[in-house]
């Protein structure tokens, strides 16, 4: 870009393109680990003036910061999804949070929470706070959620609006997960489960779909001039909402049905291969 420290979509000459990026899985492995090759395509796609970058994610807006530090995305302006679409944020690096919060949809998490926890006893519970990091029930798995750690009883977790609420139980499989998610019948929220058996609960209606179509109309993106790439179940409809949806190649069957395209695994850099064919076809 012309100024490293403005980013300015208006500026653009061509037509206005939106890249939808998802982070575990998709730009980084398990372990966070982000391949050279990866991030020098991300950054020369970003650098084009009438593509908008971007991370949409599942993660808390404290750990997709680093993320966008990485992969400079972090120039102002800039948009990142967080929270499994609950929280949209604008990169800030002149405030002393690095961003600023354009969205926010909360819920009530009290009748989820006591649904789940009927069933699962043993099961962690986190609630968000944005900027802060977690109120839980038990502390997580270390390395599982960043920012602040804060053990409260369960009826705190659930005594306000909330973004997002996370169950984890280590015993169980992400099909187990699934499996009891589907038994118990939980109305009134959004929910993924993850590649543990992990479940984020959102607000009913509110995925990284929802959150990617208002970012898309802020920047005057034209439906057809969108891409995706993601590799879970959370990305589901923000596959489904873009023209060019690609899966990671070790995501699982469900998540290869509904994309338009497949390309390598993440240990292949798979997302690599994906920008390069966006940049020789779209761009």
């Amino acid at each position: 870009m012309s100024d490293p420290e403005q980013f300015d979509p208006a500026s653009a000459t061509a037509s206005p393109l939106l890249v939808a990026l998802d982070v575990d899985g998709t730009i980084v492995h398990h372990d966070g680990y982000l391949a050279p090759r990866v991030r020098e395509t991300v950054q020369a796609l970003a650098a084009l003036p009438h593509v908008t970058v971007m991370i949409a994610t599942g993660r808390s807006v404290l750990s997709t910061l680093p993320v966008m530090d990485q992969l400079g995305l972090s120039t102002a302006g800039r948009p990142a999804v967080c929270s499994n679409g609950a929280v949209t944020i604008s990169a800030a690096p002149q405030m002393d949070e690095g961003y600023e919060l354009v969205d926010m949809v909360t819920f009530d998490p009290a009748p989820a929470i006591a649904l789940v926890h009927t069933h699962l006893p043993s099961a962690l519970v986190a609630v968000e706070e944005i900027g802060v990091g977690f109120k839980v029930s038990t502390p997580f798995p270390p390395g599982e959620l960043w920012g602040e750690e804060r053990v409260v009883p369960v009826e705190e977790l659930a005594a306000r609006p909330a973004t997002r609420v996370t169950f984890r139980e280590p015993t169980l499989s992400s099909a187990d997960f699934t499996a009891l998610v589907e038994r118990i019948g939980l109305h009134g929220v959004s929910y993924a489960v993850g590649y543990s058996a992990w479940l984020d609960l959102a607000p009913e209606g509110v995925s990284k779909a929802s959150a990617l179509e208002l970012v898309r109309r802020r920047l005057g993106v034209q439906p057809h001039r969108t891409v995706a790439v993601g590799d879970q179940r959370n990305d589901l409809e923000m596959l489904h909402w873009a023209a060019v949806g690609y899966a990671m190649g070790q995501a699982p069957d469900e998540v290869l049905r509904v994309a338009d395209r497949t390309t390598g695994a993440v240990e292949e850099d798979g997302l690599a291969d994906a920008l390069d064919e966006v940049l020789a076809e779209l761009v």
